[in-house]
């Protein structure tokens, strides 16, 4: 059992949650995404935000781009919903509110979030405070990653039937881990039920970001090194499309950030876009 000191989120979850929040409460509507109950879940200080990561104006490329890959995987799980996928599977799920947002279309799925074992006692504990509780069709899976543990079958253990079709989301995890790492996941997830779907996003090499956004990417590596997650990985969309080839997956595309600002943000007048340097693979068996 996590002791009280490691049940704490990871603080880059922490970050995405109150983007997220951040987004309802000083970007004009329409909303691209509603989520506030992971900040209610994060319960920061009253100063939150007055932290620099929080500037509304210098931030914005990144709080856009968090609620256009958000508002793409929930897309993507209400139309495989629809088509009888009955099973959904959050790798690094963080403080993903999905379950607790969108409970008409989550109800018919069984729902499986993995991340460390801290976070997951956590989640499972403010959960239960707030009021939300934990619906037997919502599953908290943890796996220690760092021991080396085994994430495909902590999600057996945990109900998960791998014979049929199943939605996956890895957003935000790529580029902590080596490109081997990810090539043994896309491996395991290329065995999935024909009909499944993989969303993943990946981080582009400085050189294919948008000159305007370069800066800012760069500014955030230091600070990712220094709270003990760096980024390791990078991924040339052709090299990521061909990863999942060679891991098996049938069809394999490149959905682009401008291709997510296009749908998502073409008719906003506030400016808000966007910055470049996340990418998404979708790939299905």
């Amino acid at each position: 059992m996590a002791d009280e000191q490691s049940e704490v989120p990871d603080s880059t979850a922490v970050r995405v949650a109150l983007w997220r929040a951040m987004h309802v409460r000083v970007d004009s509507p329409p909303h691209v995404i509603e989520d506030e109950i992971g900040l209610r879940l994060a319960a920061p200080d009253e100063g939150w935000r007055r932290r620099p990561d929080m500037d509304p104006r210098g931030t914005s490329g990144f709080r856009a781009a968090i609620v256009a890959r958000a508002r793409f995987i929930e897309d993507l799980v209400a139309e495989q919903a629809g088509h009888g996928v009955a099973q959904y599977v959050v790798l690094g799920a963080g403080l993903d509110t999905f379950a607790q947002r969108r409970p008409e279309i989550a109800a018919r799925l069984r729902v499986f979030e993995i991340d460390q074992p801290g976070t997951q006692s956590w989640k499972r504990r403010r959960l239960i405070e707030l009021g939300y509780g934990i619906p037997d069709w919502l599953r908290l899976v943890p796996v220690d990653f760092e021991a080396g543990a085994d994430w495909w079958e902590q999600l057996s253990d945990a109900g998960f039937d791998p014979d049929r079709p199943t939605v996956v989301a890895c957003t935000g995890v790529t580029m902590y881990l080596t490109k081997d790492a990810t090539a043994a996941t896309l491996r395991r997830l290329a065995l999935l039920a024909p009909g499944s779907t993989l969303a993943m996003t990946f981080m582009l090499p400085a050189a294919l970001v948008d000159d305007a956004d370069r800066p800012a990417l760069e500014a955030t590596e230091p600070q990712a090194r220094a709270a003990g997650t760096p980024f390791i990985s990078f991924y040339a969309p052709q090299e990521m499309l061909a990863l999942a080839r060679d891991a098996g997956f049938k069809d394999v595309h490149h959905v682009s950030g401008t291709v997510l600002a296009a749908r998502y943000f073409a008719d906003r007048t506030d400016g808000l876009r966007p910055s470049s340097g996340e990418d998404l693979l979708l790939a299905t068996t």
